[in-house]
Formats: structure tokens, sequence, C-alpha cells
């Protein structure tokens, strides 16, 4: 098999068992990268040398050490994260010369455990978007279509692992940007408990304090690589406390027994048809193989109310670093949105100077909410529900996102009323959880091990769908 399509895990088993050096190992990945990414645009930032050196010298002690659980594997980091001696801009066109001077303390662990980082991926400005385009880097495309984007804010990061020219990508999510490129790109993704895993170096201004929601995650090729980056840096700031966390072990082991809560759709919510279906199809085969599945079951809380809490708890963690400029765009906004309307961008706009006593008052409506998930989690294991309303979009970049709509199902809807589905469980504090589970008519994207991203051969429309997000406490801290 091509080793640009090993799971991470596999490719650290092919070192250790001396099938592969470290040193060679990269030169693949990297051959391959000067090859397809000139298409793609995903690694924006190369640091070949420095990479190639690090390689050289665990070939070298290879014998003389205890081999770490990524050993070798040659891996990306999404734009967002500082690495020692290259720019980190966030696609901000007055931050290119900015450059990082430490690495991120997550980074500091996955090279301690090994791996080879060789690059940077792209993200939108401000890691605010689901397209991945940028003044200083441009657009990155999706490998299954040329024409569409690959996800965001983390799109770089999941167009290189799934055109197989990175073995793994670490990246950030406050809205879907794990989860949203990992579905777009037919991958698997992880969000995190919020808090689990610490964010130093991964700030627009160095900020000492983690953002609201905010968390950072990986993306790979198979939920074993999820597993074992979790594990390396679930673990706090030791420069802030010296507690440490031990995450519980699964408690069922298998589908048989396991419970299974299924929320494919939601009235309020337009979201794609065959997504919708491909859901349900996975609940069937559950129920097949011995699961307890039911379609109806939900934590007591209305919908509706659970996503305007987390847009407003959203805008208000996202304020941090907007502008003066932007603030005042969005006031002039507020103003002119009539009071019926209760589309995301109006509920956000009109959050936009929360006085602090409010915030704690919408804090409090959002941790009682997230009392009644502890509740639904005593008796499920497991919710399915859709990443997003759709497969990868075309790509849009014109305007801001407010100004965008979109059709699904045949119905209009704002762009950022699709921030649904990704915030009912980030804007919690939840863990979440993508694996593609389907193939869509349109051909975005498969990951069935007979075919491949449309970059090798790019006249096919090769199908392919990841529509599952299992939300679980068996990784949950």
């Amino acid at each position: 098999m091509e080793l640009g399509f090993l799971p991470a895990t596999k490719l650290a088993a092919l070192v250790r068992r001396r099938a592969i050096g470290c040193l060679e190992l990269l030169d693949h990945f990297i051959s391959r990268t000067e090859r397809l990414d000139p298409r793609l645009n995903a690694i924006v930032v190369r640091d070949f040398e420095r990479a190639r050196q690090a390689a050289r010298a665990m070939d070298r002690r290879r014998n003389k050490a205890v081999l770490g659980k990524l050993h070798g594997v040659p891996m990306t980091v999404k734009e967002s994260f500082d690495l020692a001696g290259l720019p980190t801009t966030w696609g901000y066109a007055d931050r290119r010369n900015h450059v990082a001077e430490v690495d991120a303390l997550a980074v500091q662990r996955l090279k301690a455990a090994g791996a080879v980082v060789f690059g940077k991926t792209n993200v939108p400005v401000g890691l605010a978007d689901w397209q991945s385009f940028n003044p200083v880097y441009g657009a990155t495309n999706n490998p299954w279509n040329l024409g569409h984007t690959p996800g965001g804010s983390s799109g770089g990061g999941a167009a290189a692992v799934a055109a197989g020219i990175s073995g793994l990508e670490i990246g950030s999510d406050i809205g879907g940007s794990v989860r949203v490129p990992a579905h777009y790109c037919g991958l698997f993704g992880h969000k995190p408990t919020w808090g689990l895993c610490s964010m130093r170096g991964h700030s627009l201004f160095n900020a000492a304090s983690a953002a609201d929601i905010s968390v950072i995650g990986p993306i790979a090729r198979s939920a074993d690589d999820l597993a074992v980056v979790l594990d390396l840096i679930g673990q706090p700031d030791p420069a802030e406390t010296a507690l440490s966390v031990k995450l519980p072990a699964p408690r069922v082991r298998a589908i048989e027994g396991l419970h299974v809560a299924v929320w494919a759709s939601e009235p309020s919510q337009p979201t794609d048809a065959e997504s919708v279906a491909k859901i349900e199809e996975l609940a069937g085969f559950l129920r097949r193989a011995g699961a307890k599945v039911s379609l109806t079951a939900r934590p007591a809380f209305d919908p509706v109310e659970a996503f305007q809490i987390y847009l407003r708890v959203l805008n208000a963690a996202l304020s941090a670093r907007m502008s003066e400029q932007v603030l005042a765009r969005m006031r002039e906004g507020a103003a002119h949105r009539p009071a019926e309307d209760m589309s995301a961008d109006a509920v956000m706009v009109h959050t936009v100077d929360l006085t602090h006593r409010d915030w704690l008052r919408l804090n409090e409506r959002r941790f009682q909410a997230r009392r009644a998930w502890s509740a639904f989690f005593q008796d499920w294991d497991v919710l399915l529900c859709p990443v997003i309303a759709t497969p990868a979009l075309p790509h849009m970049q014109q305007g801001e996102t407010w100004g965008r709509r979109m059709t699904v199902n045949g119905q209009d809807m704002p762009y950022n009323d699709m921030l649904f589905w990704p915030g009912l469980t980030c804007g919690f504090h939840l863990p979440a959880s993508v694996a593609p589970i389907g193939v869509s008519k349109a051909g975005l994207p498969n990951r069935r091990p007979d075919r491949r991203p449309a970059l090798r051969r790019p006249h096919d429309d090769p199908g392919g769908q990841a529509v599952g997000e299992g939300l679980a406490r068996v990784r949950s801290a």
C-alpha cells in the first residue's frame, strides 16, 4: 500500500521493525509534497531541511533509545501553532514577519514522541471560516475535488493528510475547525474536552489564558491515531499546575451492548438528506450488530435555545481577538437586524457588547445544559449526529461569512447557520469525534481502501462522504 495513505500508527510500526528508516520515510512524504501540493496549496510553510536533520539524528540513535509512539512519523501542524523560527500569521497579512521563538507545547510533546514535523498547513484569516484561504498563502483545494474547500479552519492539514502528503496533523476547533475538515476530506478527527489539552503556543497574541470553547486536536487516518495523539497532548501545562490527568478506559469495548443515541436531523436546521440517510444506515448496522439504538433519545434541553447559548458564548470568546473595526461593523449590523431575525449572525451581533453580568447569567444557562448532557450520558454511550449540514462545499471566497447563503435540500439558509451541528457539542465543552461512514452521489469524499483522492486521477470524481460524528464519554476527561 502507498505509504502516504497508511495511518500514523502503522508508519511508526514500520520504523520500529526497521522496514524503513526515519529519513527514508520523511523523504517519501517530501517527494509527494513537491509533486502534489502545487495543486493543493496545503503545506504553506515548509521546513524540510530541519526535518531531515531531525530524521537523521533519530536514525542514528535508534539502537540506543526507547522509541516513542510516533517515532519517525512525518507530520504537519496547523499554521496557527508556533514552530520556532517559522512564521505564525493566522492568515493576517500584517503578521507575515511574525516569527515564533518557541514550539507550541503540543508540538513539543509530539516531537518528544518521535514525530518529525516538516511543515505548517493553511488556514482562513483569523481561523474563522470553513474555507481555507488568506492573503498570505492563498487558497487550499480539497484533494477529492479541487473546486471544493477542504474545510476550515484546519483545512490545509486535512487536505494534506487526505492527499497522503502528511502522515498526521494537529489542528484546533472552536466551531468545527477540526471536525469539519476531517468530514470534508474523509478523515478521522477529534475535538477533546475543553481544557484537557494545553493551548500554550496556539494564540494570536501569546495569551496565557485559554480561550473559551477553543481546543486543539488531531486529524488522522485512523481512530488509533486519534487515541495516540490524545494520550500525548492531553495533559495540563506543567508551567501552570503540577496536576495530571488520567483518562478513563472505555466503558464499552464492543458494539454488542453499546447504547447508541442517533440525532440525524433537526427540524429547524436543514441537513443534507444523503448525510441523514448515511447516519440512519449506520444506526441500522449497529442495531443488527447488537447495540441498543434509539432514534429519539435527546438531552433534556431545547436545541434552539442551546444553539443560541453557543452562538452567544462563541461571539464573546471571539471578541477578545476582534479589532475595533470589526466590532464597529458588528454594532452597525446589529442596528439593522430586525428583532424577529433569529439567524446565527443576528444572535451573534446582538452579543457584541455583552456585559460581564449578562455573560455570567448566560454561562449559568450553559452549565445547566451541561448537566443535562451529563444525565444523558448516564444512559447513552455514544451520540451519532451530522458533523455539519453538507458534504464539502464548493469554494466560496467572496465577502464575509455573514453575507453568504446556502441552499440545503432546496431550502435557503445563511452560511453561518451551519454552526448548529458543530456547536451542539463544543458550546458545552464536550468531546466529539469524526469518522467517515459512507459514499455520497456527488463524490465527496471517500475513504474506502480501494479508492484515493481525485488528486491522483484529476479527471475522476471518486465518491465519498464523512458524515458521522460520535460524541462519547470513552475519551472524555
